[in-house]
C-alpha cells in the first residue's frame, strides 16, 4: 500500500468515546468544513479541537483566508476532552513530528459517506502527515485512497495521503467516529 499505511494499533478508545458521549453538545459547533453545496463532508459531524483561530473570522462573518497560513490554536473542545491528549502527543512522538496542526473528531452516521475528493490547501501541504485513529467503526465502513481500500478497526493508527482522491463510506448500522490529527514532519 502506498497511500494508506497502518502505523499502530491497540489504542484504548473507550475513555475518549465515553467523554464524547457525555458531551453531545460538542458536535457541530464549527461547521465551516461541513457547510455548503458540493461539499464532500455534508454528511459528517465534527468536533474541532485545534485549527486556525476562528474568532476573528466569525466576528466579521467572513471566512476568507481561514485556511491560509496560520499558527493553530487549541479550541475549547480540546480542554473538554482531556482524554485525547495522550493519544495526540503519543502520535507526535511516534512520527517524530515537529509541529502540531489541526485536530478534529469526525462522525459519519450509519448509511452516510464522505464523497470522493482530494485536499489541497496550505494546511494540507504544511502539515504533511495526516493520521486517522478510528475510535468507533464497523465492518461495513471503508476508506479508499485512489485504488486502495481498507477497513480500519478501532484503536488502529493509519497514515494516509489526503492530497490524493479519497472517500469514506459507512454502509454499516453504527456511526463511524474517527480522530484525525495533522502533524508536520521534516523529510
Amino acid at each position: 500500500m502506498r497511500n494508506l499505511v497502518k502505523i499502530g494499533q491497540g489504542i484504548d478508545t473507550a475513555p475518549l468515546l465515553l467523554a464524547i458521549a457525555r458531551q453531545p453538545g460538542l458536535w457541530d459547533r464549527h461547521q465551516v468544513r461541513t457547510d455548503g453545496e458540493d461539499n464532500p463532508h455534508t454528511d459528517v459531524s465534527d468536533i474541532w479541537l485545534r485549527y486556525n483561530d476562528e474568532k476573528p473570522f466569525k466576528a466579521k462573518g467572513d471566512y476568507t483566508g481561514f485556511n491560509d497560513a496560520h499558527d493553530a490554536v487549541f479550541y475549547p473542545e480540546w480542554y473538554a476532552l482531556p482524554q485525547v491528549r495522550p493519544i495526540v502527543f503519543g502520535l507526535m512522538a511516534r512520527v517524530e513530528g515537529t509541529r502540531l496542526g489541526g485536530i478534529l473528531i469526525t462522525k459519519i452516521p450509519a448509511g452516510k459517506r464522505v464523497l470522493p475528493h482530494a485536499d489541497d490547501s496550505w494546511h494540507v501541504r504544511h502539515y504533511n502527515t495526516k493520521l486517522y485513529v478510528p475510535l468507533q467503526s464497523n465492518p461495513q465502513c471503508w476508506n479508499r485512497v485512489e485504488d486502495e481500500v481498507v477497513r480500519m478497526a478501532p484503536g488502529d493508527v493509519w497514515y494516509f495521503d489526503n492530497t490524493k482522491e479519497h472517500e469514506v463510506v459507512n454502509e454499516g448500522e453504527d456511526d463511524r467516529i474517527t480522530l484525525i490529527v495533522s502533524i508536520r514532519c521534516e523529510k
